[in-house]
């Protein structure tokens, strides 16, 4: 099905709207094709304060109406234990309040940005999206990574390089739980590593130390500032080492 018609049979839909590429580009497709539309994004202790100003600025220039739904996620114990699931839980608690406010709202469809290369294997979350019945036109209509990156450069939106960005809570271990700390030394250090020029990272939390991932370019950014970045690192944490495997940029 091509994305057209998609939209010519969900002529009033929700965009579930996180602040990342696929949302962004998903929201702009909306705007252009749907008859009526509106954006959603969840405020928990799981997202960096950037990714709210993006969603901001991509709802302001598609001129789409957004919404700013908080939720208090520290009071799901059951998701700060952080098991195995927690994605699917967190999913599903997320979604449940977009839903609720869809509904309130007019919408009986409710959309979100998981693309053609997303494999549920990797992404537990995407049983919770099935068992809510929201819709994953991206996907459904084949559009890929690559085809959703040249759109959002061909639109000239905000975040159309904006390299991949996972929620606080995957840096932190399974099993591991979850707590306002590590969130807020997670943010703070990875947005210090940001200002630094680091790009395509992510700091993962094991046992009080940092473990960093790199991209290509980024390994050789940090050979040049080894020393300021790894002073970073440990203001923060009591150690830090440095994953050789070296990172991709849509992971």
């Amino acid at each position: 099905m091509e994305i057209i018609e998609f939209f010519n049979q969900n002529t009033e839909v929700a965009v579930a709207f996180s602040g990342g590429v696929d949302s962004a580009v998903l929201l702009y497709l909306s705007a252009r094709y749907a008859g009526r539309v509106k954006a959603y994004y969840v405020k928990t202790a799981f997202q960096p304060a950037f990714e709210l100003e993006d969603a901001k600025a991509c709802a302001a220039m598609l001129g789409v109406s957004l919404d700013v739904l908080t939720l208090d996620i520290f009071s799901d114990a059951a998701i700060t234990a952080n098991p195995a699931n927690r994605c699917y839980l967190c999913k599903r608690k997320i979604f449940g309040a977009i839903l609720q406010a869809a509904k309130a709202d007019g919408f009986a469809t409710v959309l979100d940005g998981t693309n053609a290369d997303d494999s549920p294997s990797e992404r537990p979350g995407m049983q919770a999206l099935k068992e809510l019945c929201v819709l994953s036109p991206l996907r459904f209509c084949g559009l890929h990574k690559a085809d959703i990156r040249q759109i959002a450069r061909e639109q000239e939106l905000p975040v159309a390089d904006k390299p991949s960005y996972a929620c606080l809570a995957t840096r932190v271990p399974a099993g591991t739980a979850i707590t306002k700390e590590i969130l807020v030394k997670t943010e703070d250090t990875e947005n210090r590593l940001r200002e630094a020029g680091l790009k395509n990272f992510r700091v993962r939390y094991q046992n009080g130390a940092a473990r960093l991932e790199l991209g290509s370019e980024e390994f050789r950014l940090f050979m040049r500032h080894r020393d300021t970045l790894s002073n970073i690192l440990l203001e923060q944490y009591t150690g830090a080492v440095l994953d050789l495997k070296e990172r991709k940029s849509d992971e």
